[in-house]
């Protein structure tokens, strides 16, 4: 079931961790998911970041499904999502809270999370092997032929993707063992929105781009960037230059890079590396 608002529809699921976290004292900690993942993949970040202290929130994109199996079954409720609704889409859930959350986000999530920062929403933000933004220029071509599994045919631009296994073990799971491999995909992976996509790859061209981050904002925040150093998605490369751009702000920006890890750092054997490396910057601000 959704609930109208004046801004956007959000989940009852939704709604009640906005009323469990403003019955708590507890920071607020809002997780952003990203292309091909639901809000579920955040599940052991939830317990860690409760265990110490923090409340969590996994809001999902608009129509988010709530499993795997029934993403599957139902590709064709991620079609048609922009960047720019979805970010609405997350800000209307933020705003409902009573104080500025932590906010943190991975791949299209973690551009996300820059746009809510950017937004002044956030007390603090980590974003994890950030989607590209406008103004962020390298173009691995590990990167591209990633997103080509969208960007090869244009008609995917109104339609929802879902990778093969082959294509997950490229774009996520490169840095991780066959077997391990094959459980993330058949555990995480589903049908991702291609506008997205198109919306990020034409950033750059198009003035009017929804892949827009207010990098300037004076009440953006502390900002970590994560990168992995093996991330075939979101190489080092993209995430340097998000951070170059990012440093421009007065608040506090840092990025760290993290060894013998892929794109799917937040979701595999080694999350856990990942949710302390951002858990002890959150610490220093929120």
């Amino acid at each position: 079931m959704t609930i109208a608002t004046a801004d956007k529809t959000i989940t009852d699921r939704e709604a009640a961790q906005v009323d469990r976290a403003n019955a708590s004292s507890a920071t607020p900690v809002v997780f952003v998911h990203g292309l091909w993942l639901l809000p579920s993949s955040w599940d052991r970040w939830v317990t860690r970041f409760e265990e110490a202290g923090y409340v969590a929130l996994t809001p999902g994109w608009p129509d988010d499904p709530k499993t795997v199996a029934e993403a599957r079954e139902h590709p064709e409720v991620f079609a048609g999502k922009g960047i720019t609704e979805i970010a609405d889409h997350e800000e209307a859930i933020i705003r409902r809270l009573d104080r500025k959350p932590v906010i943190i986000g991975h791949s299209f999530g973690g551009l996300l999370t820059m746009i809510l920062a950017g937004r002044g929403l956030a007390a603090a933000s980590v974003a994890i092997s950030p989607a590209p933004f406008r103004g962020v220029l390298p173009l691995p071509l590990a990167a591209l032929r990633s997103a080509s599994v969208a960007l090869r045919n244009p008609a995917n631009w109104n339609r929802a993707v879902p990778l093969s296994y082959e294509q997950f073990r490229y774009s996520f799971a490169n840095a991780v063992g066959e077997d391990e491999a094959k459980e993330l995909y058949l555990g995480y992976s589903v049908p991702g929105a291609g506008e997205p996509l198109f919306q990020a790859a034409s950033a750059n061209l198009n003035p009017w781009s929804e892949a827009k981050v207010n990098s300037t904002n004076p009440e953006r925040g502390p900002m970590l960037i994560v990168s992995a150093d093996s991330d075939q998605t979101v190489p080092w490369a993209i995430a340097n230059a998000s951070y170059k751009r990012q440093k421009r702000n007065r608040g506090v920006t840092e990025i760290v890079k993290m060894t013998g890890r892929g794109h799917a750092l937040t979701i595999d054997a080694g999350w856990r590396e990942v949710a302390d490396e951002a858990l002890e910057f959150v610490k220093r601000f929120a």
